[in-house]
C-alpha cells in the first residue's frame, strides 16, 4: 500500500434515489427489432429515439415540413455524391419540389457531364497521375469549358450554362444529370469554383475571366437563393470547405442586406465531420435561432435512407 496515497474509504457517501436521478435513456426510446415483410415506413418507427437516429427523425422532419409549406430546402455538395450513384435520388428530390436549389464546387460538373456524355466518371489517379494523363479527358475539358465561356458572354451562371448544354446536345445519359435537370426544371443548380482545383483548368480552352465571372454569377444567385431560407432547411452533403465557407458568405450577404435568415436548420452530412462544415454550417449560421445537425455516415447509405424518409414522412402532399 502507498502510504502518501492511502485508498479512499466507501463509508459515508450520499446515495440517490435511481427515481429521483436524472436519466438519459428511457424505455419507450429504445429500439424495436425488424420483422421479414414490414413496410420501410414502419422500419422508420422502429429506430431508437436515441443520439444520431433521433437527429436523422428531426432532420426527416425539418426538410418534409420545410417542403409541405414552400420553403426552400436548399442542399450544398461536392462531387462524392455524383460518384457514389446518388444523382438519381437527388434528381427525384427536385421533381418532387423538396429541393428548391442546388449548389455544388467546381468538381461536380465534371463527373455530372461524364456521366451524361458517357454513363460512366471518376477515373484512377493513381494510375493516370505519372505519366501526366490524369484529368486529361478531350471531351470533358473542351465542351465544358466551351458551355462556360459561351454562358459567360451570355450573362450565364456556370451552372446554368452546363445545364443547358447537355440539354441542347441531347447527351445520351442526361437524364442521370443533375445540371440538366436544374434547367428542365426550372431548379437554380449553381457552381463554386476555386481555380486550379479541377481537371477543366488544365485545359487549353479554359478561360479563368469566364470561369471566375460564371461562378461570381452563380454566387451571387445562391445568395439570393440564401436569402429566402428563413424558417427553411440547408444541407450540406460532403463538401468540406468550398460550400461551406460559400454558405457562410452568402448568408453573410443576405443578412447585410436586411434579409431575415435567422430561423432555420441546417444539417452536415459526411462520413468524417470537418471542421468547417460543423463551424460554418451547423453552428454559427444558427446560434441565433435556429437549429443545426451533425449526421455521420456514407454518403451511398445515410443519404438514400434520408430521402425515402423524407418521401415516407410527406406522402402525396408535395407534388412532383
Amino acid at each position: 500500500m502507498w502510504e502518501s496515497f492511502p485508498p479512499l474509504p466507501l463509508e459515508g457517501i450520499k446515495t440517490v434515489p435511481l427515481a429521483s436521478r436524472p436519466s438519459k435513456v428511457r424505455a419507450e426510446q429504445v429500439g424495436r427489432p425488424h420483422a421479414p415483410g414490414r413496410s420501410f415506413r414502419e422500419f422508420l418507427r422502429s429506430l431508437p429515439d436515441i443520439l444520431a437516429a433521433g437527429s436523422f427523425r428531426e432532420a426527416v422532419s425539418a426538410v418534409a415540413g420545410a417542403a409541405r409549406e414552400g420553403k426552400v430546402v436548399a442542399l450544398g455538395m461536392g462531387g462524392h455524391p455524383i460518384k457514389v450513384g446518388l444523382s438519381p435520388i437527388l434528381i427525384d428530390l427536385m421533381k418532387r419540389g423538396v429541393i428548391r436549389a442546388l449548389a455544388m464546387n467546381g468538381s461536380g460538373i465534371v463527373h455530372d457531364f461524364e456521366m451524361a456524355f458517357a454513363g460512366r466518371t471518376s477515373e484512377d489517379v493513381d494510375a493516370s497521375i505519372d505519366a501526366g494523363e490524369f484529368g486529361m479527358a478531350e471531351e470533358t475539358g473542351r465542351i465544358l469549358n466551351e458551355a462556360i465561356a459561351e454562358g459567360a458572354r451570355a450573362g450565364l451562371g456556370i451552372g446554368e450554362a452546363v445545364g443547358q448544354r447537355i440539354v441542347q446536345d441531347g447527351l445520351p445519359h442526361a437524364e442521370m444529370s443533375l445540371l440538366a435537370a436544374g434547367v428542365r426544371l426550372g431548379v437554380p443548380v449553381t457552381v463554386h469554383v476555386a481555380l486550379g482545383t479541377d481537371i477543366l483548368h488544365v485545359h487549353p480552352q479554359a478561360n479563368g475571366a469566364a470561369i471566375g465571372e460564371g461562378s461570381f454569377i452563380d454566387f451571387r444567385t445562391f445568395a439570393s437563393v440564401v436569402s429566402r431560407l428563413e424558417g427553411g432547411v440547408y444541407i450540406n452533403l460532403g463538401s468540406a470547405v468550398i460550400l461551406p465557407e460559400v454558405f457562410l458568405k452568402a448568408l453573410t450577404l443576405a443578412r447585410s442586406q436586411g434579409h431575415r435568415v435567422d430561423k432555420f436548420v441546417t444539417v452536415n452530412m459526411d462520413f468524417i465531420q470537418h471542421y468547417r462544415p460543423l463551424n460554418n454550417v451547423v453552428r454559427r449560421p444558427t446560434q441565433k435561432a435556429g437549429r443545426g445537425i451533425a449526421l455521420t455516415g456514407h454518403h451511398e447509405i445515410l443519404f438514400p435512407l434520408f430521402a425515402a424518409a423524407v418521401i415516407e414522412e410527406l406522402g402525396e402532399s408535395v407534388n412532383r
